[in-house]
């Protein structure tokens, strides 16, 4: 019954309910009873003013959370291990490249000829080669991985010097 009259007071009640509550309403003392008291306690409710905090409290409050979001700075979290691996493989490559490059000075220089073949190393065939631009790429994107680390840093010293 609370239900279906708080429905009637609020307006939510299709037609069809509206009609049948209002003659209850209207026939039964039960449900007069139970209306009025809900009118009396919905005017009662409409008249208690919500209390606001003032703006000086909203305003400390966003300062506390702007302070505390600035303290912290922004770090990506770096594995160590993806990074040293990166390295070795760099590192791996550039051996395996070197040894390739001067595999027939070494040969030479083991058979005691100061001759050095380097006409035998088909340079073009590397630089046109797919695997030698990712390798290039990809020393690229180290580089420039740890130059915006490096920036990143020397900023952050700044602004915790200037604190």
């Amino acid at each position: 019954m609370e239900e279906k009259l708080w429905e009637y007071i609020d307006g939510t009640c299709n037609e069809q309910d509206k009609a049948t509550i209002a003659g209850l309403i209207e026939s039964d003392e039960q449900w007069r009873n139970a209306f009025n008291s809900m009118l009396e306690m919905e005017s009662e409710l409409s008249a208690v003013t919500l209390e606001e905090p003032t703006m000086a409290f909203s305003y400390n409050v966003m300062e506390a959370i702007r302070n505390e979001q600035a303290a912290k700075p922004l770090k990506t979290k770096i594995n160590k291990y993806i990074i040293t691996s990166i390295a070795g493989v760099l590192l791996l490559t550039l051996g395996i490249l070197s040894f390739l490059l001067f595999e027939g000075a070494m040969r030479s220089i083991g058979n005691h000829s100061l001759d050095i073949h380097i006409q035998q190393i088909n340079s073009s065939a590397l630089i046109n080669s797919t695997a030698w631009k990712a390798f290039i790429y990809f020393d690229i994107m180290l580089l420039l991985f740890f130059a915006d680390r490096l920036i990143r840093r020397r900023s952050n010293d700044d602004v915790v010097k200037s604190v």
